[in-house]
């Protein structure tokens, strides 16, 4: 007779990733990500449903006490992947009012007004996960108030 095995916590918390791997594999999924939506030559709503699931996800899979680089993680993610664009692919950036001629930098602050409310939710919803999740760290001891 065979007997179902549950996965106990402990478990399961040894798959969890470093903070380390985290941002590596968020960094590897926006890099892909950006390849694919830049085949049609810009940057479009693929871009931004895949910004807010790797922001959501990157708490998911981290370890409880690597939460704090998975916070921080989305405001230099979406940064850093549209500096890369306006500087590799400056004409994936097309924001109304900008000029064609405009610099790296003008495009970079263009994209990121741009892509401001991404940022928001994406960032919004990634906060929101890492305080579910350190609320319900059976870990967690209560603090008696002073």
């Amino acid at each position: 007779m065979s007997q179902a095995v549950s996965r106990t916590p402990a478990a399961l918390a040894r798959r969890d990733l470093s903070a380390r791997q985290a941002i590596v594999a968020a960094c590897t999924a926006m890099a892909a990500t950006i390849g694919l939506d830049l085949m049609d030559g810009h940057l479009g709503v693929l871009f931004s449903i895949s910004f807010v699931l790797i922001a959501v996800t990157v708490p998911l899979a981290v370890d409880i006490r690597a939460l704090l680089p998975a916070g921080v993680m989305p405001p230099a993610l979406l940064i850093g992947s549209l500096l890369l664009v306006s500087m590799l692919v400056p004409s994936a950036i097309r924001v109304d009012g900008l000029a064609t001629d405009a610099g790296t930098i003008a495009r970079l602050i263009a994209a990121v007004i741009d892509h401001g409310m991404t940022l928001v939710v994406g960032h919004g919803l990634a906060l929101g996960v890492i305080a579910l999740r350190v609320l319900s760290d059976p870990d967690r001891q209560p603090q008696p108030f002073a």
